[in-house]
């Protein structure tokens, strides 16, 4: 859930996903869900000449499984608060079991 978190936080920002089929899709994060799930808008192709067919998409669902990279705005994420709510996590966990 750590990760769904932060994402949750750059909804209105532009991202580049990159897939596992080494197509990278830039655009704005419009929704994310538990499953890592990606909703784009405003969706250009990184490498055009590549992928020429995936010119004309402008709105995109991105199935989390498929996801290879998340490039994240420069700025938008503090590595400390990062690394706080991950131990803030495992100590949840911990605690739990």
């Amino acid at each position: 859930m750590l990760f769904y978190s932060v994402f949750k936080r750059l909804i209105g920002k532009e991202i580049v996903v990159e897939l596992k089929n080494d197509l990278a899709l830039r655009g704005t994060l419009h929704s994310v869900d538990q499953y890592l799930n990606f909703k784009l808008s405003d969706v250009s192709v990184v490498d055009a000449e590549r992928f020429p067919h995936m010119i004309s998409v402008k709105n995109c669902f991105i199935r989390g499984s498929v996801v290879r990279y998340v490039q994240l705005p420069e700025g938008e994420l503090d590595p400390e608060v990062l690394q706080d709510s991950t131990r803030t996590e495992v100590a949840k966990e911990q605690a739990g079991k």
